[in-house]
C-alpha cells in the first residue's frame, strides 16, 4: 500500500515568506524615501521651521519682534530637525502609500481596486487641503483673536516647542476632519448606511461634529466652531458624491 504523499512543509511556507519579504521591501523603500529626503531638507529646517512659524509671529506683539522663546537647551536645534522629519513625511506620502497600495493591490478584486485607488487618493488630498485650512485660514484668525483679548500686563511668549506640538496636533486634527467625504463614501458604497439614513442622521452628525471639533481642537469657541462648520459641509459634499458614484443596497432596503 503506498502511503499518500504529505505536501513538503516549505511549499506552504513559501507564499507566507514571500509576502513578508515583500512587505519587508516596501517599507524599506518608503522609510528611505522619507530618510533621503529629510536628509535633503536638513540645509533647510531652519527656514522651515520658520514657515511653519510665521502664522504665529506675525500675531506676537511687536515689542517681542515677533519672537518666540526656547525653554530647553537643544530645542533650538532638534525643533527644526524634527520639522524637516515631518516635512520630508508629507512630501513623501503619495510615494509611502503607493508602496502600501503595491503590497495590498494584488490581493483585491477588480470592483475593489475600482473603489480603493481613487478613495486612497482622495483621503490623500483631502488630507492636505485640512491642513492648509489650518495653516492659512485658522492659524491667523485663532492667533490674532488670542492676541487680542490678552489681558493687560500679561506678555504672550510661546515655546518653540509647545508651538510645533500644537501646529501638529491642529494639523492631525483638520486632516483627519477633513476626510468625512470618504467615511460617507465608504458606508453607502458598501452597503452599511443608505443615503436616506445619511441624510435623516444629518440632525445627529452636526452635533458630534460640534462634540468632535471641541475635543480636538484648542479650548476656544472660534477654532472648534472653524472645525465644525467644515465637517458639517463635507458630511454633504459625501452625501452628494454617494449619491453621484453610485450605493450598494442595505440589508434593510432589500428586505423591503
Amino acid at each position: 500500500m503506498t502511503l499518500p504523499r504529505l505536501p513538503a512543509p516549505e511549499a506552504e511556507e513559501v507564499p507566507f515568506v514571500s509576502h513578508l519579504v515583500e512587505l519587508r521591501t516596501r517599507l524599506i523603500r518608503a522609510v528611505a524615501a522619507v530618510l533621503v529626503v529629510a536628509f535633503c531638507l536638513i540645509p533647510f529646517a531652519s527656514e522651515l521651521y520658520t514657515l511653519l512659524a510665521q502664522p504665529l509671529r506675525e500675531a506676537l506683539p511687536k515689542t517681542l519682534g515677533g519672537n518666540m522663546i526656547a525653554t530647553d537647551v537643544i530645542s533650538g536645534f532638534l525643533i527644526p530637525l524634527k520639522v524637516a522629519l515631518m516635512t520630508a513625511f508629507l512630501m513623501t506620502l503619495p510615494y509611502v502609500l503607493y508602496q502600501l497600495w503595491s503590497f495590498v493591490a494584488p490581493g483585491l478584486y477588480a470592483h475593489e481596486k475600482r473603489l480603493a485607488l481613487p478613495l486612497l487618493v482622495l483621503s490623500v488630498l483631502l488630507f492636505f487641503i485640512g491642513m492648509a485650512f489650518a495653516y492659512f485660514l485658522v492659524f491667523p484668525t485663532v492667533f490674532h483673536f488670542m492676541a487680542r483679548v490678552m489681558p493687560e500686563g500679561v506678555t504672550w511668549m510661546t515655546d518653540m516647542e509647545k508651538y510645533v506640538s500644537f501646529a501638529v496636533n491642529t494639523f492631525l486634527a483638520f486632516g483627519a476632519a477633513f476626510e468625512v467625504p470618504v467615511v460617507v463614501i465608504l458606508l453607502a458604497r458598501t452597503g452599511i448606511v443608505s443615503l436616506r439614513r445619511l441624510r435623516e442622521i444629518r440632525r445627529y452628525f452636526i452635533v458630534a461634529a460640534f462634540v468632535i471639533a471641541a475635543i480636538l481642537t484648542p479650548p476656544d469657541i472660534l477654532s472648534q466652531f472653524m472645525l465644525a462648520v467644515p465637517m458639517c459641509l463635507l458630511y454633504e459634499l459625501g452625501i452628494f458624491m454617494a449619491r453621484f458614484l453610485g450605493t450598494t443596497e442595505t440589508a434593510e432596503e432589500k428586505a423591503s
